[in-house]
């Protein structure tokens, strides 16, 4: 019986690890691709079982056990110390061309605000963008920051998918647009760093695949994409952030990368997983900060929990081109181009 139930264990680890491969939008395929590393180390607990059990399907449950750590392992390593640093770091000095940027889901329901407008005031980030903020934060937020923060841009929801932006710096040519679905907001604004020069920013916070809100990625997928396309298109200096409700190294993150040529500081330096807060064993990275090869990276933190089901994430990037040539930019890979083209043609048709 202990050795069936093994075998039965390894195999149905086996399957999400597979279902997490197909290429398919439906949102429990896509929650395969989530939580890698306790599939991973669920997988190794398995083939241990095995190995002191013994029984005649032994051999079968090891096997499988260490396929599926192989395999998870794959995807986790390069999001850890163990795997080359994607974005270099930065070198001293360059002050007036660095942007601290700190983005934090608050969890409309949560009313901690004095948790997350205490750890802003303590960092000082010239960026503060925060998801899920309806009125009631926002009123928080502005009588907290407006002050020292007087570049604002106030999305406020009830939806949980409202959006605030503060900003030390200056903010030109703001654009509040509404991608694919007319509820889900994104922000697109020039940022005119302390050197004078100009910076695209895009914000973001797609629909998840999951019961509760879609059965499907595609808005999801559709979104990141066709930002990732313009991204691409632009070519200049540019920074992507928000809570994208997808893990660092699914497959539509991945493509998102190439098809746009940006940067994730993650790789080479760990997960930084923010979500979920409340949950020490079920955590991954949902909240993002990509950049392209125009940047380095000084230092990258979580920082504390304050009543969200999100850690808040805070980066510091310098704007130094003339490295862009250690950068490793990502490029298309075969139908990559073609599949952005029709999962964002799919969206916007199934939208109307």
């Amino acid at each position: 019986m202990f050795d069936l139930a093994v075998f039965t264990l390894s195999m149905i680890l086996l399957t999400v690890t597979v279902f997490g491969r197909i290429r398919l939008h439906n949102w429990w395929l896509r929650a395969c691709e989530f939580p890698r590393v306790q599939i991973a180390s669920a997988a190794g607990m398995i083939a241990l079982l095995a190995l002191l059990g013994g029984g005649s399907l032994q051999g079968y449950s090891l096997a499988a056990s260490l396929v599926v750590v192989v395999l998870q392992l794959w995807r986790i390593i390069p999001y850890t110390s163990l795997g080359p640093k994607e974005l270099k770091d930065a070198e001293r000095g360059h002050e007036d061309r660095c942007v601290t940027l700190l983005i934090s889901n608050v969890l409309t329901p949560n009313h901690n605000a004095k948790g997350l407008i205490d750890q802003i005031i303590r960092h000082q980030p010239d960026i503060v963008l925060t998801l899920e903020s309806d009125d009631w934060w926002g009123e928080q937020l502005e009588t907290a920051l407006a002050k020292d923060w007087p570049e604002i841009v106030r999305i406020p929801q009830d939806n949980l998918y409202g959006m605030h932006l503060y900003s030390r710096l200056e903010l030109q040519g703001l654009e509040v647009k509404r991608l694919i679905q007319d509820d889900i907001p994104s922000i697109h604004v020039w940022l005119i760093l302390r050197s004078g020069e100009r910076v695209r920013l895009h914000a973001l916070h797609p629909r998840p695949p999951s019961p509760q809100e879609s059965d499907t990625s595609l808005w999801r997928d559709a979104e990141l994409l066709l930002v990732g396309k313009e991204i691409r298109e632009h070519a200049g200096p540019t920074l992507l952030i928000g809570d994208l409700n997808d893990v660092a190294w699914s497959r539509t993150t991945r493509m998102f990368t190439r098809v746009s040529g940006m940067l994730d500081p993650r790789r080479g330096r760990g997960m930084f997983a923010t979500f979920h807060a409340e949950y020490r064993l079920l955590r991954w990275p949902l909240d993002h900060i990509f950049v392209t090869e125009h940047f380095t990276l000084r230092h990258m933190e979580r920082l504390k929990g304050f009543g969200s089901d999100h850690f808040p994430i805070m980066a510091t990037l310098c704007y130094q081109p003339s490295r862009s040539d250690e950068n490793d930019k990502p490029e298309p890979e075969g139908d990559d181009k073609q599949d952005a083209k029709e999962t964002i043609h799919a969206a916007r048709t199934a939208a109307q």
